[in-house]
C-alpha cells in the first residue's frame, strides 16, 4: 500500500512539474517542404515521408505550392514552417535565391536542413547537410540510351538535305532535377551519335532553350537536331501547348523522338494526342520516352504509344529524407544518397520490383 501510495505521489508531482514548467517530453516536428502536388509523384513522396516519420517516432507537415511556378507560396510555406522551430527541414526548393534569407538562418539557429528530388542547388556552404534524390543526369541518359537503340538506324541516314530532330522537352529550366535531367539526355544522344553511329560532331546542332546549350555543346550542324524545349511556364495549359506546337513540326522537321523529363511534359504530350492514341495513326515511327509515372502516363506505356518511362522511387525519396532529417538532429553524420532510377515498358512494369514505383 505504502509502494502504490508513493507511486502516486510521484505522478502527481511529475504532472505538476509539466504543468508548472511546461517540461512535457519534446515532439521532434520536421516539415517536408515539397516543389508542388499537382502531380502524383508528390503524393508518392508523401507517402515515403509518413513513413519514416511513423518509424522515427517524429512529427512532421508535408506541404507544397498548388503549381511548381508558385515560388512565392513556397517561400511562405518554409517562413511559416520556421516559425514553429522545427528540429530539423526537408526541402524540395523551386529557386533557391527566394529561399537565401531562410537558409541563412537556419544556419544561424542550427537548424539541419535535408534537401530531397532537386534538393536546393546552390545553397549557403553548411545550410544543406545531404540531399535525397536520384541522379537525374544519370536517370535521362537511361533514356537517351533507349531511344538511341530504336532511333539509330536514321540518325545514321540523316544528311544536310534530309535532317532529323530529336526534342528534349523540359518543364521548366531553373529546377535543378529538371535541368539535370535535360542535359543528362542530351549529352548522352551526343556521346552516342558521335561514338556509336560515328557522325561527327560538326553534324549536330544543339537548339532551343539557351539554359541547355553549353559552351562545348555542338550549334553548327545541320544533319541532326536536338531542339531542346521549354514551356512558357511550368502550368498544364503552357505545357500542353508546348506538346502541341512540338507534334505539329512532326513531318516538316522529321522528328523522330521526344524525351519528357518529368510527369508533367509527359502528360502534356498525352494531353495534346488524346491520352496517346493518336500516337501511333498521326505520328507514325515517333519514339516517345516518358518520366516518372502516374495513371495516364502508366497506360500509354502499357499500350505501347510511349516506348518506355523512367521512374524514380518517390516513395524512397520521402522516406529517406525524413529519416536523414532526422538523423541530422541527433547528430548523427549524413550523406547524399542516390534513390535511383530504372527503365519500364509493357513488357516489364507488371514484374513485382516495379509495384512501389509506379503511382496512380
Amino acid at each position: 500500500m505504502r509502494i502504490a501510495k508513493r507511486i502516486a505521489v510521484l505522478a502527481m508531482g511529475a504532472a505538476l512539474l509539466v504543468a508548472v514548467t511546461g517540461c512535457a517530453p519534446k515532439k521532434i516536428y520536421i516539415p517536408v517542404i515539397s516543389k508542388g502536388f499537382q502531380h502524383q509523384f508528390w503524393q508518392a513522396v508523401k507517402q515515403g515521408a509518413e513513413a519514416a516519420a511513423k518509424q522515427d517516432g517524429v512529427e512532421i507537415t508535408f506541404e507544397g505550392p498548388a503549381t511548381e511556378a508558385d515560388i512565392q507560396p513556397q517561400v511562405q510555406m518554409l517562413v511559416n514552417a520556421m516559425a514553429k522551430n522545427p528540429q530539423a527541414i526537408c526541402l524540395a526548393a523551386l529557386d533557391t535565391n527566394s529561399v537565401m534569407d531562410q537558409l541563412n538562418q537556419a544556419i544561424k539557429r542550427k537548424i539541419p536542413i535535408i534537401g530531397f528530388d532537386s534538393g536546393v542547388p546552390n545553397a549557403p556552404a553548411g545550410a544543406i547537410y545531404a540531399t535525397a534524390a536520384t541522379n537525374s543526369y544519370n536517370a535521362a541518359g537511361l533514356a537517351a540510351d533507349k531511344m538511341y537503340a530504336v532511333i539509330k538506324d536514321k540518325i545514321v541516314a540523316a544528311t544536310n538535305a534530309k535532317p532529323v530532330t530529336i526534342i528534349d522537352f523540359n518543364q521548366d529550366a531553373t529546377s535543378q532535377s529538371v535541368t539535370d535531367r535535360g542535359k543528362g539526355f542530351r549529352d548522352e544522344m551526343i556521346k552516342l551519335i558521335t561514338t556509336d553511329a560515328n557522325r561527327p560532331a560538326t553534324d549536330i546542332k544543339v537548339t532551343g532553350n539557351p539554359a541547355y546549350i553549353a559552351p562545348d555543346s555542338p550549334v553548327a550542324g545541320k544533319a541532326i537536331i536536338i531542339d531542346v524545349v521549354v514551356p512558357a511556364s511550368p502550368k498544364d495549359t503552357d505545357a500542353t501547348a508546348s506538346a502541341q506546337a512540338i507534334l505539329n513540326r512532326f513531318k516538316s522537321d522529321h522528328i523522330l523522338g521526344i524525351f519528357c523529363s518529368n510527369e508533367g511534359v509527359a502528360r502534356a504530350v498525352l494531353s495534346a494526342t488524346n491520352d496517346g492514341s493518336a500516337l501511333p495513326a498521326q505520328y507514325k515511327g515517333l519514339v516517345v520516352i516518358g518520366f516518372d509515372a502516374g495513371k495516364a502516363q502508366k497506360a500509354a506505356v502499357k499500350a505501347g504509344y510511349f516506348l518506355g518511362s523512367i521512374t524514380q522511387d518517390p516513395v524512397q525519396i520521402g522516406f529517406l529524407a525524413v529519416d536523414l532529417a532526422y538523423k541530422a538532429y541527433k547528430g548523427q553524420k549524413v550523406e547524399n544518397v542516390d534513390t535511383g532510377a530504372k527503365f519500364y515498358d509493357a513488357s516489364n512494369m507488371d514484374q513485382p520490383e516495379f509495384g512501389p514505383l509506379l503511382y496512380d
